[in-house]
Protein backbone atom coordinates (compact mmCIF):
# COMPACT_ATOMS: atom_id res chain seq x y z
CA UNK A 1 0.00 0.00 0.00
CA UNK A 2 1.23 3.39 -0.97
CA UNK A 3 1.19 6.69 0.75
CA UNK A 4 -1.69 7.87 -1.64
CA UNK A 5 -3.86 4.66 -1.40
CA UNK A 6 -3.35 4.62 2.59
CA UNK A 7 -6.74 5.50 4.68
CA UNK A 8 -6.94 8.83 5.15
CA UNK A 9 -7.53 8.30 9.11
CA UNK A 10 -4.14 6.31 8.74
CA UNK A 11 -2.39 9.47 7.21
CA UNK A 12 -3.34 12.13 9.21
CA UNK A 13 -3.08 9.85 12.25
CA UNK A 14 0.99 9.50 11.35
CA UNK A 15 0.99 13.34 10.47
CA UNK A 16 -0.70 14.43 13.84
CA UNK A 17 2.09 11.95 15.32
CA UNK A 18 5.04 13.28 13.83
CA UNK A 19 4.11 16.64 14.42
CA UNK A 20 3.22 16.02 18.23
CA UNK A 21 6.44 13.91 18.65
CA UNK A 22 8.43 17.02 18.41
CA UNK A 23 7.01 19.64 20.84
CA UNK A 24 5.37 20.12 24.31
CA UNK A 25 2.48 22.06 22.69
CA UNK A 26 -0.97 20.68 21.31
CA UNK A 27 -1.10 19.72 17.91
CA UNK A 28 -4.41 19.41 16.00
CA UNK A 29 -4.37 17.75 11.99
CA UNK A 30 -7.66 17.75 9.57
CA UNK A 31 -7.45 16.54 6.20
CA UNK A 32 -10.13 16.29 3.35
CA UNK A 33 -10.05 13.70 0.17
CA UNK A 34 -13.09 13.58 -1.98
CA UNK A 35 -15.85 13.00 0.43
CA UNK A 36 -14.18 12.13 3.49
CA UNK A 37 -12.57 13.99 6.09
CA UNK A 38 -10.51 12.82 9.33
CA UNK A 39 -8.78 14.59 11.99
CA UNK A 40 -5.97 13.87 14.82
CA UNK A 41 -4.56 15.08 18.02
CA UNK A 42 -6.20 17.67 20.21
CA UNK A 43 -9.47 17.59 19.87
CA UNK A 44 -11.08 19.23 17.00
CA UNK A 45 -12.64 22.00 18.72
CA UNK A 46 -9.43 23.09 20.00
CA UNK A 47 -8.69 26.48 19.45
CA UNK A 48 -5.40 27.66 18.85
CA UNK A 49 -4.13 31.39 17.43
CA UNK A 50 -3.96 31.03 13.87
CA UNK A 51 -1.44 34.19 12.82
CA UNK A 52 -1.68 35.14 9.32
CA UNK A 53 -4.15 32.53 7.94
CA UNK A 54 -6.32 35.54 9.14
CA UNK A 55 -5.51 37.38 6.25
CA UNK A 56 -7.06 34.90 4.01
CA UNK A 57 -10.25 36.13 6.49
CA UNK A 58 -9.37 39.23 5.51
CA UNK A 59 -9.17 39.29 2.01
CA UNK A 60 -12.35 36.91 1.71
CA UNK A 61 -13.86 39.78 3.77
CA UNK A 62 -13.14 42.40 0.93
CA UNK A 63 -13.76 40.12 -2.04
CA UNK A 64 -17.21 39.86 -0.34
CA UNK A 65 -17.80 43.68 0.23
CA UNK A 66 -16.49 44.45 -3.60
CA UNK A 67 -18.43 41.34 -4.94
CA UNK A 68 -21.73 43.67 -3.76
CA UNK A 69 -19.95 46.89 -4.68
CA UNK A 70 -19.24 48.26 -1.66
CA UNK A 71 -15.78 48.82 -2.39
CA UNK A 72 -13.54 48.06 -5.48
CA UNK A 73 -10.58 46.56 -5.20
CA UNK A 74 -8.87 48.98 -7.14
CA UNK A 75 -9.81 51.80 -4.77
CA UNK A 76 -7.89 53.61 -3.30
CA UNK A 77 -7.28 52.92 0.39
CA UNK A 78 -7.23 56.55 1.49
CA UNK A 79 -10.69 56.96 0.76
CA UNK A 80 -11.37 54.05 3.63
CA UNK A 81 -9.22 55.59 6.24
CA UNK A 82 -10.06 59.00 8.57
CA UNK A 83 -10.61 61.98 6.41
CA UNK A 84 -6.90 63.72 6.69
CA UNK A 85 -5.32 60.56 7.44
CA UNK A 86 -1.91 61.01 5.48
CA UNK A 87 -1.14 57.68 2.66
CA UNK A 88 2.76 57.43 0.81
CA UNK A 89 2.19 57.59 -2.48
CA UNK A 90 5.46 56.90 -4.98
CA UNK A 91 5.53 57.88 -8.22
CA UNK A 92 2.54 59.11 -8.11
CA UNK A 93 1.10 55.72 -7.57
CA UNK A 94 -1.46 55.14 -4.69
CA UNK A 95 -1.88 52.47 -2.60
CA UNK A 96 -4.96 50.07 -3.49
CA UNK A 97 -6.82 47.98 -1.44
CA UNK A 98 -5.93 45.35 -3.73
CA UNK A 99 -2.42 45.78 -3.21
CA UNK A 100 -2.64 45.40 0.02
CA UNK A 101 -4.36 42.07 -0.41
CA UNK A 102 -1.79 40.61 -2.24
CA UNK A 103 1.13 42.08 -0.86
CA UNK A 104 2.25 44.81 -3.51
CA UNK A 105 1.64 48.14 -1.81
CA UNK A 106 5.16 48.87 -1.00
CA UNK A 107 4.33 49.27 2.97
CA UNK A 108 7.23 47.90 4.84
CA UNK A 109 6.70 44.58 6.53
CA UNK A 110 6.06 46.25 10.26
CA UNK A 111 4.67 49.68 11.49
CA UNK A 112 6.97 52.18 12.03
CA UNK A 113 7.55 52.56 16.07
CA UNK A 114 7.21 49.14 16.53
CA UNK A 115 10.89 48.09 16.59
CA UNK A 116 12.86 47.56 18.53
CA UNK A 117 10.11 48.07 21.74
CA UNK A 118 8.16 44.75 20.01
CA UNK A 119 11.17 42.68 19.77
CA UNK A 120 12.03 42.56 23.24
CA UNK A 121 8.31 41.85 24.05
CA UNK A 122 5.70 38.97 24.79
CA UNK A 123 2.78 40.74 23.44
CA UNK A 124 4.51 42.75 20.41
CA UNK A 125 1.58 44.28 18.19
CA UNK A 126 -0.15 45.17 21.73
CA UNK A 127 0.52 48.60 21.01
CA UNK A 128 -0.71 49.01 17.71
CA UNK A 129 -3.34 50.94 17.67
CA UNK A 130 -5.44 52.64 15.03
CA UNK A 131 -3.67 55.99 16.11
CA UNK A 132 -0.02 54.47 16.56
CA UNK A 133 -1.10 53.11 13.01
CA UNK A 134 -1.94 55.87 11.41
CA UNK A 135 0.79 58.54 13.14
CA UNK A 136 3.42 55.75 11.74
CA UNK A 137 2.00 55.90 8.06
CA UNK A 138 2.33 59.42 7.71
CA UNK A 139 6.00 59.01 8.05
CA UNK A 140 6.61 56.11 6.15
CA UNK A 141 8.58 55.85 3.02
CA UNK A 142 7.18 53.01 0.54
CA UNK A 143 9.87 50.40 -0.39
CA UNK A 144 8.49 50.04 -4.28
CA UNK A 145 5.76 51.56 -6.24
CA UNK A 146 2.35 49.99 -5.55
CA UNK A 147 1.38 47.33 -7.12
CA UNK A 148 4.62 46.71 -9.17
CA UNK A 149 6.22 44.53 -6.84
CA UNK A 150 5.94 41.76 -3.95
CA UNK A 151 6.74 42.60 -0.44
CA UNK A 152 5.10 40.85 2.22
CA UNK A 153 3.81 43.25 4.99
CA UNK A 154 1.87 42.55 7.73
CA UNK A 155 1.37 46.63 8.09
CA UNK A 156 -0.53 46.72 4.78
CA UNK A 157 -2.90 43.44 5.46
CA UNK A 158 -3.74 45.18 8.62
CA UNK A 159 -4.38 48.44 7.35
CA UNK A 160 -7.05 46.61 4.98
CA UNK A 161 -8.81 45.09 8.36
CA UNK A 162 -8.47 48.25 9.62
CA UNK A 163 -9.93 50.04 6.52
CA UNK A 164 -12.86 47.62 5.62
CA UNK A 165 -13.97 47.75 9.35
CA UNK A 166 -14.23 51.60 9.91
CA UNK A 167 -16.06 51.31 5.88
CA UNK A 168 -18.66 49.02 7.62
CA UNK A 169 -18.82 50.12 10.50
CA UNK A 170 -17.83 47.93 12.69
CA UNK A 171 -15.17 45.95 14.48
CA UNK A 172 -12.61 44.17 12.53
CA UNK A 173 -13.96 40.88 14.08
CA UNK A 174 -17.64 42.01 13.83
CA UNK A 175 -16.60 42.32 10.62
CA UNK A 176 -15.27 38.79 9.75
CA UNK A 177 -18.31 37.18 11.30
CA UNK A 178 -20.97 38.59 9.37
CA UNK A 179 -19.20 38.33 6.31
CA UNK A 180 -17.21 34.98 6.18
CA UNK A 181 -18.09 33.14 9.76
CA UNK A 182 -21.74 32.72 10.07
CA UNK A 183 -22.28 32.05 6.32
CA UNK A 184 -20.25 29.13 6.86
CA UNK A 185 -21.10 28.01 10.08
CA UNK A 186 -17.90 28.81 11.76
CA UNK A 187 -18.72 29.19 15.35
CA UNK A 188 -15.04 29.17 16.56
CA UNK A 189 -13.44 31.76 14.13
CA UNK A 190 -12.86 34.95 16.02
CA UNK A 191 -10.54 37.39 17.62
CA UNK A 192 -11.55 37.81 20.99
CA UNK A 193 -12.51 34.68 22.81
CA UNK A 194 -15.74 34.18 25.71
CA UNK A 195 -15.25 32.44 28.77
CA UNK A 196 -16.26 29.39 27.36
CA UNK A 197 -13.77 29.70 24.18
CA UNK A 198 -11.04 30.90 25.88
CA UNK A 199 -10.86 27.56 28.05
CA UNK A 200 -10.54 25.46 25.29
CA UNK A 201 -7.44 27.62 23.78
CA UNK A 202 -4.70 25.59 23.53
CA UNK A 203 -1.60 26.92 25.69
CA UNK A 204 1.09 28.60 23.28
CA UNK A 205 4.38 27.71 23.45
CA UNK A 206 8.15 28.64 21.87
CA UNK A 207 10.00 26.95 20.19
CA UNK A 208 12.32 25.59 22.52
CA UNK A 209 9.18 24.31 24.70
CA UNK A 210 8.90 27.64 27.02
CA UNK A 211 5.30 28.73 27.79
CA UNK A 212 4.00 31.91 25.67
CA UNK A 213 1.06 34.46 25.92
CA UNK A 214 -1.14 34.92 23.55
CA UNK A 215 -0.72 37.81 21.25
CA UNK A 216 -2.95 40.44 20.60
CA UNK A 217 -2.75 42.52 17.53
CA UNK A 218 -5.22 45.01 18.15
CA UNK A 219 -5.75 47.58 15.24
CA UNK A 220 -3.41 45.02 13.08
CA UNK A 221 -5.86 42.10 13.95
CA UNK A 222 -7.07 41.59 10.53
CA UNK A 223 -2.97 40.43 9.82
CA UNK A 224 -3.05 37.95 12.22
CA UNK A 225 -5.54 38.58 15.42
CA UNK A 226 -7.74 35.30 14.68
CA UNK A 227 -8.51 31.99 16.86
CA UNK A 228 -9.64 29.35 14.95
CA UNK A 229 -10.20 25.29 15.06
CA UNK A 230 -9.48 22.33 12.98
CA UNK A 231 -13.18 21.90 12.37
CA UNK A 232 -13.90 25.35 11.14
CA UNK A 233 -10.82 25.67 8.97
CA UNK A 234 -11.93 22.02 7.37
CA UNK A 235 -15.16 24.28 6.50
CA UNK A 236 -13.56 27.16 4.74
CA UNK A 237 -11.16 24.77 2.77
CA UNK A 238 -14.84 23.01 1.48
CA UNK A 239 -15.76 26.28 0.35
CA UNK A 240 -12.77 26.27 -1.96
CA UNK A 241 -14.15 22.92 -3.58
CA UNK A 242 -17.25 25.09 -3.75
CA UNK A 243 -19.22 23.06 -0.76
CA UNK A 244 -21.32 26.61 1.40
CA UNK A 245 -23.62 29.75 0.59
CA UNK A 246 -22.79 30.84 -3.07
CA UNK A 247 -21.54 34.93 -1.93
CA UNK A 248 -18.96 33.01 -0.23
CA UNK A 249 -17.85 30.99 -2.95
CA UNK A 250 -18.11 34.03 -5.59
CA UNK A 251 -15.79 35.77 -3.14
CA UNK A 252 -12.96 33.06 -2.90
CA UNK A 253 -13.27 32.88 -6.66
CA UNK A 254 -12.88 36.56 -7.14
CA UNK A 255 -9.83 35.92 -5.18
CA UNK A 256 -8.15 33.44 -6.85
CA UNK A 257 -8.75 35.60 -10.39
CA UNK A 258 -7.14 38.36 -8.71
CA UNK A 259 -2.87 37.92 -8.21
CA UNK A 260 0.28 39.19 -8.86
CA UNK A 261 3.40 37.05 -10.29
CA UNK A 262 5.55 36.35 -7.59
CA UNK A 263 7.75 34.04 -9.45
CA UNK A 264 7.60 31.77 -12.63
CA UNK A 265 5.52 29.01 -10.59
CA UNK A 266 4.32 31.40 -7.56
CA UNK A 267 1.11 33.75 -7.62
CA UNK A 268 0.10 35.93 -4.37
CA UNK A 269 -3.64 36.42 -4.45
CA UNK A 270 -5.77 38.43 -2.16
CA UNK A 271 -5.49 36.20 1.26
CA UNK A 272 -3.81 33.46 -0.65
CA UNK A 273 -0.34 32.24 -2.29
CA UNK A 274 -0.90 29.66 -5.10
CA UNK A 275 1.95 27.61 -6.41
CA UNK A 276 2.82 24.77 -9.56
CA UNK A 277 3.91 21.48 -7.48
CA UNK A 278 6.63 20.33 -9.30
CA UNK A 279 5.62 16.21 -9.08
CA UNK A 280 2.12 17.89 -10.97
CA UNK A 281 3.66 20.22 -14.08
CA UNK A 282 0.57 21.42 -15.85
CA UNK A 283 -1.81 20.15 -12.72
CA UNK A 284 -4.15 22.04 -10.28
CA UNK A 285 -1.83 24.45 -8.59
CA UNK A 286 -1.80 24.13 -4.66
CA UNK A 287 -3.85 27.45 -2.50
CA UNK A 288 -2.30 27.91 0.94
CA UNK A 289 -1.43 30.05 3.78
CA UNK A 290 0.82 29.54 6.39
CA UNK A 291 0.72 31.49 9.84
CA UNK A 292 2.85 31.92 13.23
CA UNK A 293 2.53 34.01 15.88
CA UNK A 294 4.79 33.71 19.67
CA UNK A 295 3.46 30.70 20.72
CA UNK A 296 1.64 29.01 17.87
CA UNK A 297 1.98 27.78 13.78
CA UNK A 298 -0.69 27.11 11.53
CA UNK A 299 -0.81 25.86 7.84
CA UNK A 300 -4.12 25.55 5.38
CA UNK A 301 -3.56 24.35 2.22
CA UNK A 302 -6.00 23.03 -0.54
CA UNK A 303 -5.96 21.92 -4.21
CA UNK A 304 -9.84 22.17 -4.85
CA UNK A 305 -9.89 20.34 -8.46
CA UNK A 306 -8.52 17.27 -6.44
CA UNK A 307 -10.99 17.95 -3.78
CA UNK A 308 -7.73 17.38 -1.13
CA UNK A 309 -7.39 19.96 1.90
CA UNK A 310 -5.04 19.86 5.21
CA UNK A 311 -5.21 22.22 8.23
CA UNK A 312 -2.46 21.94 10.62
CA UNK A 313 -2.21 23.84 14.04
CA UNK A 314 0.60 23.64 16.49
CA UNK A 315 0.83 25.52 20.29
CA UNK A 316 4.36 25.10 19.70
CA UNK A 317 6.51 27.82 17.76
CA UNK A 318 7.87 25.04 15.30
CA UNK A 319 6.44 25.25 11.64
CA UNK A 320 4.09 22.72 10.60
CA UNK A 321 4.51 23.18 6.99
CA UNK A 322 6.86 20.17 5.55
CA UNK A 323 4.27 17.63 7.42
CA UNK A 324 1.50 19.46 6.47
CA UNK A 325 2.82 19.59 2.46
CA UNK A 326 3.80 16.35 2.55
CA UNK A 327 0.37 15.03 3.81
CA UNK A 328 -1.43 17.31 1.37
CA UNK A 329 0.99 15.54 -1.59
CA UNK A 330 -0.08 12.35 -0.34
CA UNK A 331 -3.65 13.04 -0.77
CA UNK A 332 -3.94 14.98 -3.99
CA UNK A 333 -1.59 12.55 -6.30
CA UNK A 334 -0.56 13.77 -9.88
CA UNK A 335 -1.99 14.21 -13.32
CA UNK A 336 -1.62 11.77 -15.71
Amino acid sequence: MTDQTAPLDELVRRTAEELAARRRGAVAVGAIRGEESATHGADPRALFEIGSISKTFTALTLARLAGRGEVALGQPMSELLPSGAAVPQLDGRRIELEHLACHTSGLPRLPKGLMPRGLFSSDPYAGCTEEMLLNGLAHTRLRSVPGSRFRYSNLGAGLLGLALARHAGLDYDELVQREICRPLGLEDTRVVLDGERAGRLAPGHSHFGRPRPGWRLAALAGAGGLHSTVSDLLRLARATFGDGPQEVIDAIALTRATGHPISKISTAHPGWLSMERAQDKGGPRLLFHNGGTGGYRSLLAVIPERRAAVVALSADARSVDAPGMRLLSDLAGRSG
